[in-house]
């Protein structure tokens, strides 16, 4: 048990049987009126965010979470497989538990949180940003260096995202994986 003095970004909570991580809060001491904390909650399963607000000192189940470094092996019917990367276990995760999944490619290390109790994957996530290879794009027009100009280009992965023009089949490019937008070039085609 924890009461609202005890919430911090990042902690997770049960409500009513849901798993909701706190993205933000702030204690708010008004003139007039008893001291309230107000939340922005994640849900685990969904991934909606939920305002809420609480009264100051109400007392929350906080749920033990866990972060464990896993290795993306492959996909098949029953999700994506991991391997822990200590002690080698293998787990499947459903796509839906995990952020970016279009960008995962085998061997990529990303981090799991876990419940404590109960020893299950609550969600995935993966690292901030990830590089990539260019598959298919249209080849950009010498002399074109129009500033953030953007064309749709296909990564290794088979994930769509948009890049600047310069940017050709084979260029390796790093890509955030949280909104799938463009980063910067990371090494260029040999030509």
């Amino acid at each position: 048990m924890a009461t609202t003095a005890d919430f911090k970004n990042g902690m997770c909570l049960d409500i009513d049987g849901n798993y909701f991580f706190i993205v933000e809060f702030l204690h708010v001491k008004p003139g007039k009126g008893p001291a309230f904390v107000r939340t922005k909650l994640k849900n685990v399963k969904t991934g909606r965010i939920l305002d809420k607000t609480w009264n100051s000192g109400v007392k929350v189940d906080e749920v033990r979470i866990e972060r464990r470094p896993y290795q993306y092996l492959y996909k098949d019917d029953m999700g994506y497989n991991f391997m822990h990367t200590e002690t080698f276990e293998q787990v499947a995760i459903p796509g839906e538990s995990i952020d970016g999944v279009q960008f995962l490619k085998e061997g990529d290390i990303c981090e799991a949180m876990v419940h404590a109790a109960s020893d299950t994957i609550l969600t995935c996530e993966m690292p901030t940003s990830v590089v990539l290879e260019i598959t298919y794009t249209e080849p950009g027009i010498k002399g074109d260096t129009a500033t953030n100009t953007l064309k749709p280009a296909t990564v290794e992965t088979g994930a769509e995202v948009r890049v600047p023009l310069f940017c050709e089949t084979g260029d390796k490019v790093r890509i955030d994986t949280r909104d799938g937008s463009y980063v910067e070039r990371v090494e260029r085609a040999k030509s």
